[in-house]
């Protein structure tokens, strides 16, 4: 039994502090919104549709067969490997010590 099945009811507090230097496409859409609690749900949905699509891409790689060369690069049309490397990083579990 996981710690997620022994506690259900409880939450997650985060400190979320970045500068645009950090990852400027999200810093951007986070300023869109004047108020905390906009920015905060704007960036639950950002983390939910993300963890959705990471994990709907995992399912896939495992079910589908090996893609070709042609397909591979037309199914990353539009990513920049950069930046989906900074997503990954930002959201990555810390091993319990602050930079």
């Amino acid at each position: 039994m996981s710690a997620v099945d022994i506690k259900p009811d409880r939450s997650v507090r985060l400190l979320f502090e970045m500068s645009r230097d950090d990852n400027p496409r999200l810093f951007d859409d986070l300023m869109r919104f004047n108020k905390g609690p906009k920015r905060v749900n704007r960036l639950r949905f950002l983390a939910h549709e993300g963890l959705l699509a990471q994990q709907w891409l995992l399912g896939m790689a495992v079910q589908a067969p090996a893609p070709t060369a042609v397909a591979l690069k037309a199914s990353h049309v539009g990513v920049d490997p950069a930046v989906a490397r900074q997503t990954s990083q930002a959201f990555e579990v810390s091993g319990g010590t602050e930079d």
